[in-house]
């Protein structure tokens, strides 16, 4: 037998049948602008769902505009209702869809969105998921029409060839790949909130609402205060013969190999003989350094010499410092010392150094350090099961479906 998926419930057997997707929806179809503007679009009132709305296979309505029932009842054909599928059929976000849920009320569509409404023996979660799949894509890639092949018509999506079980085992795959994105939302959100507690906690801890203590219980002494050139020197080492790795500095992975973040910009030999050494735990003021602080660098290697690294050259924790360059209240210190350059701004080593950093003691520094790395790790680990269930998800796709 071809027509069987590759993994499947035990409890079921035989060929799926393939169907045109047209000969099992009640519609398919779209909306349209509301005549009259901008002036139509409301605060509250009926939901008006535009491509941004359907996202991350949810509907989302942080940024959502609202139409007046007046308006709701004269676009009937594109009323929105629960468990319907919405499909975004132009632009950047095409092949992005997701299921109505039971819970939704009302609402409208634009023309960017298309409404899949199956008829009763059809699981919309089931053609949902398999939307979402390599197939899935696949039909919506081909289907694309226009010289700039971005766009997709009904026509198109009704001639789609879907492989369809029986309304059970439909029912058995939704359900299990359901349980998979509730697993991925519970981690999404534990990420989320143990990055805000970190936040939050580093916010009072930088602000010295919490203190530590020793391992005798006394209180440590009070921070000092040193400027940046008390602490940090920069260093301009060209020593080296092309052969350590090009380290690409970025907000997200700090000074990281160009290679391991697929980051393209070609620089010639020549070029490179001019890039500076950048040894572990050296700090490198970004070229737009006002938007997220000071970058910390976990590999050696070089980077271009438009770049400022510092080092410590006093008794300091780096993870410690590593953090703090990170905080809103460092970043805010940053914002008043920028000078322009090119395509960004960053702050000189003058500025840098007229700027106070806290000094406590290297005992609390590294207790500080301590404590904020055990989040890391949480925050590490959690994001390393949300990573490994998205991808145990994407193999479920390519496989329980035909």
């Amino acid at each position: 037998m071809n027509n069987v998926p590759k993994l499947r419930f035990k409890e079921f057997s035989g060929e799926w049948e393939e169907k045109k997707l047209k000969s099992i929806t009640n519609k398919i179809g779209s909306g349209s602008t509301p005549k009259g503007g901008e002036k139509v679009y409301k605060n509250s009132g009926v939901p008006f769902i535009r491509s941004q709305n359907v996202n991350n296979n949810k509907l989302i309505f942080d940024d959502v505009t609202y139409i007046d029932k007046k308006t709701h009842t004269n676009m009937k054909n594109s009323c929105v209702k629960a468990n319907d599928i919405l499909l975004n059929i132009t632009g950047a976000s095409i092949g992005r869809s997701c299921v109505v849920p039971k819970t939704f009320e009302e609402g409208n569509v634009n023309q960017h969105v298309c409404i899949i409404r199956l008829k009763d023996n059809y699981k919309s979660t089931f053609l949902q998921f398999f939307l979402t799949s390599y197939n899935g894509q696949k039909l919506v890639s081909q289907g694309q029409t226009g010289s700039g092949r971005e766009g997709i018509n009904f026509q198109s999506i009704g001639a789609f060839h879907i492989s369809i079980p029986s309304k059970q085992e439909q029912e058995k795959i939704a359900s299990f790949l359901t349980s998979v994105d509730a697993k991925i939302e519970q981690l999404t959100q534990k990420v989320k909130l143990l990055k805000g507690y970190k936040k939050g906690v580093m916010q009072r801890i930088f602000n010295q609402e919490i203190r530590f203590r020793s391992d005798d219980g006394s209180e440590f002494c009070e921070w000092e205060e040193k400027n940046g050139n008390e602490i940090f020197e920069p260093i301009s080492n060209k020593n080296h013969n092309s052969d350590l790795p090009v380290l690409a500095i970025s907000q997200e992975f700090g000074a990281i190999p160009r290679e391991m973040i697929d980051y393209q910009i070609t620089v010639t030999e020549k070029s490179v003989s001019t890039y500076k050494v950048v040894d572990i735990g050296d700090y490198i003021i970004s070229l737009r350094s006002f938007q997220g602080g000071i970058e910390y660098s976990n590999y050696k290697g070089i980077c271009s010499p438009a770049y400022i690294i510092l080092r410590p050259f006093i008794e300091v924790n780096r993870y410690f410092y590593k953090l703090y360059f990170k905080t809103d209240r460092y970043i805010k210190l940053l914002n008043r010392n920028i000078e322009g350059i090119r395509d960004g701004k960053m702050i000189s080593y003058k500025q840098f150094s007229d700027i106070k950093l806290p000094y406590p003691s290297i005992e609390e520094q590294t207790k500080i350090a301590n404590f904020l790395s055990s989040i890391d790790a949480k925050i590490e680990q959690t994001q390393k099961q949300l990573n490994q269930t998205k991808e145990f998800k994407k193999a479920l796709l390519q496989q329980m479906f035909v």
